[in-house]
């Protein structure tokens, strides 16, 4: 699979409320996953857009393939920015579980490959700015229409 042709990809398109004076529009593609824990998703952002404020539940390692990926911690606390980080392509970072922080994409926007470890099946929150849980995902759905797909 070539991810910098990534066109014949299912994606799923997230879009929503505007937080911290964002857009919000942002790509997703599970390109694989296993019952042991392990995910692989390719996401992609359009220009100046954001994803939802989240934490992730999971380890993650992240590479940025093309473009430029800002992340923006959040302290859940006082609700303002803790700290900013700009990602341009050639990024790789692992992180534990735990962060809260939103993605904006840069000028060109940015495509990034994420691989994620949730022995216990729990990815990510997506969060309202005062902190509270808003979703909760799993790896069972992405399990479910895996093997649906295989079956067809």
């Amino acid at each position: 699979m070539n991810l910098l042709k990534h066109d014949d990809l299912h994606w799923n398109h997230f879009t929503g409320e505007a937080q911290f004076d964002y857009p919000i529009s942002y790509w997703g593609s599970v390109l694989g996953a296993r019952k042991d824990g392990h995910v692989d998703l390719l996401y992609r952002w359009d220009p100046h857009s954001a994803c939802h404020l989240h934490r992730h539940t999971a380890a993650i390692s992240s590479l940025v393939l093309e473009g430029e990926l800002t992340v923006i911690d959040i302290d859940l606390e006082t609700g303002e920015e803790a700290g900013r980080v700009v990602k341009p392509a050639g990024t790789w970072v692992h992180k534990e579980p735990g962060d809260v922080h939103i993605e904006v994409g840069g000028p060109e926007g940015a495509l990034v490959l994420f691989i994620l470890y949730a022995p216990n099946g729990s990815l990510v929150e997506g969060l309202a700015k005062d902190g509270r849980v808003l979703d909760h995902q799993t790896m069972e759905p992405i399990l479910k229409s895996q093997a649906r797909r295989a079956a067809i």
